[in-house]
């Protein structure tokens, strides 16, 4: 830890990433709550602090059912086989009744009573597929993900995100390491296949997680990088989060390739909404046919009826998902991207010149006698390889397991107890933290509320005008409650303009401290602010002395 300046941070301060900066506020945090015996407060890390445990039980209790099942065919004491089919069904009935009050027994019943009942799966072939999966014995096969995980993840993704399948055709999911995997994945494999080169012009939905900002900048991508930004505000100034015609227009250049969404965004935690989308669906629709979409739900099942773009656009669209947040898995490092099979991606593959397919199929010359067959999806797997060691892809066979059980828990809780619990959770956090703060939180219905971000510039003009804007610019700069929160108070947020969003907004997550946390928070930043409002009256004062 160490005791940083002012100064010091003033210098870094939008020169190196947010969670860069935030490591050094972490620092100067750490140094004063030792020195004052203080706890620190991260309100600047977005891993959420519950956990789903009823499914993990499930998992676990799983597991020794497998590793039961390993040493029936041969047992050599530390070694033993592998998973047979015939008859496990049966067997895992039986192990289940003698031990129906193991953790998560009940519910890990469920979930093979409902995909063999509902999903009409064979018995034997997906609890075997289940057992050799957690036991993690063979390289995944298929590469890009097991069958029967695949259909309930699938289910899963249909129902929280709103995939439509009526409109858009089958779907394959490729589950991988996190969104964060399926980010490299997509960028790398839409440069591999010359559907990006370097120089190409992209946009991005702004704001918007951090490293979709760094990544197009970095020397093999140097994209020329157009912001869409969210420059809707209500009637009292207030920033809605949401994007006007005009700033959804610039889609209409054609030479705009790619179109990266984070949604809900991330740090403002707002849904696109109805309007905005069936907006962003006509431009794409009627001016840039061939437009590839790549969006980033993960917050999507903090919001009640959230719909993907991937719905909506579901010819010209890449859904990413991540487990992390709703689930409590950053740790398991579990995510999808799904990709309909009939899709724009393949379209503009088969559209390059003859030169370029050439070389891909070069690339590809190995994984098949006709490799321009080669769907992108499958090119993405493939390309997560470096295609050589194609034959060993996939994500590791107990995290599927697990993926499965999180989604099949999903699709049973047909009162959504878990879904209202996580929102719940966010709501009041987000509520207290606003009652702190001595501000009206404004309601709406496409808010995740996993983060909040503040913007001090409005609450500025909302609260005294704009001379108090004038008098906080020029006397103050952003950096500057973030250092007074770290030092003062040792509690550490995240800068809002490093997401693209407003200079004088910070992020705070409500999804990594306890509900109490959040009160300390708010009144620590009422006091702050407090300070620059009496500041600014005593600069008044003494101006209408001198006149």
């Amino acid at each position: 830890m160490k005791n940083y300046s002012y100064k010091e941070l003033k210098m870094m301060y939008g020169k190196i990433s947010p969670f860069e900066f935030k490591d050094k506020l972490i620092d100067l945090a750490q140094y004063h709550s030792s020195k004052n015996n203080t706890s620190i407060l991260d309100a600047g890390r977005g891993n959420p602090n519950w956990t789903a445990a009823t499914p993990r039980e499930a998992f676990f209790t799983f597991g020794q059912f497998a590793v039961n099942e390993t040493r029936l065919n041969w047992d050599l004491g530390d070694l033993a086989g592998m998973p047979q089919k015939d008859g496990i069904k049966d067997r895992f009935y039986k192990y289940i009744e003698k031990n129906i009050n193991m953790p998560g027994a009940t519910l890990l019943k469920s979930i093979i009573d409902y995909s063999i009942n509902e999903l009409k799966f064979n018995g034997d072939d997906f609890i075997h597929e289940l057992a050799d999966g957690i036991i993690g014995d063979n390289y995944p096969v298929p590469d890009r993900m097991l069958p029967h995980l695949e259909k309930i993840v699938h289910n899963y993704l249909v129902q929280e995100m709103k995939y439509d399948t009526k409109s858009g055709g089958k779907i394959d999911i490729f589950a991988v390491e996190g969104a964060t995997a399926a980010m490299c994945y997509i960028f790398d494999s839409l440069m591999a296949n010359e559907l990006l080169r370097k120089g190409d012009k992209i946009a991005l939905m702004t704001p918007i997680f951090t490293p979709y900002l760094e990544i197009p900048h970095l020397p093999r991508y140097n994209f020329e990088v157009i912001n869409i930004n969210a420059d809707e505000v209500d009637e009292n100034g207030n920033h809605t989060w949401q994007y006007s015609k005009k700033e959804l227009e610039k889609l209409c250049d054609t030479s705009i390739k790619a179109l990266f969404v984070v949604n809900p965004n991330n740090p403002a935690s707002i849904a696109i909404d109805e309007s905005s989308a069936n907006n962003l669906v006509d431009i794409v629709k009627n001016y840039n046919k061939d437009l590839m979409v790549i969006s980033d739900d993960v917050y999507g099942t903090f919001v009640n009826d959230f719909t993907s773009l991937m719905a909506k656009l579901p010819y010209n669209t890449i859904g990413v998902y991540s487990y992390s947040k709703y689930f409590g898995v950053t740790g398991w490092r579990l995510g999808t991207m799904a990709l309909h099979e009939n899709n724009v991606f393949d379209k503009r593959i088969s559209d390059l010149d003859e030169n370029l397919k050439k070389s891909l199929n070069k690339r590809y010359g190995d994984m098949s006698l006709n490799p321009s067959t080669l769907s992108f999806m499958d090119r993405i797997v493939a390309d997560s390889r470096l295609v050589a060691l194609n034959h060993t892809a996939g994500l590791s066979t107990p995290q599927q397991v697990q993926m499965a059980l999180f989604s099949a828990f999903a699709l049973i809780d047909t009162e959504n107890n878990y879904k209202s619990l996580n929102i719940s959770i966010c709501n009041k956090r987000q509520e207290l933290l606003y009652e702190a703060l001595n501000v009206p939180l404004i309601k709406n219905e496409n808010n995740a509320a996993y983060y909040t971000q503040f913007d001090i510039e409005q609450w500025a003009r909302t609260y005294s005008g704009e001379d108090f804007v004038e008098f906080i610019k020029e006397n103050y700069s952003p950096v500057d409650i973030l250092y007074k929160l770290a030092k003062d108070y040792s509690i550490v947020l995240l800068s809002g303009s490093g997401f693209a969003g407003p200079d004088w907004s910070v992020r705070v997550s409500l999804a990594n401290l306890h509900d109490e946390s959040y009160i300390t928070i708010g009144n620590a930043i009422r006091a702050i602010l407090n300070d620059y409002l009496i500041k600014y009256k005593e600069s008044d004062n003494k101006s209408k002395n001198a006149i």
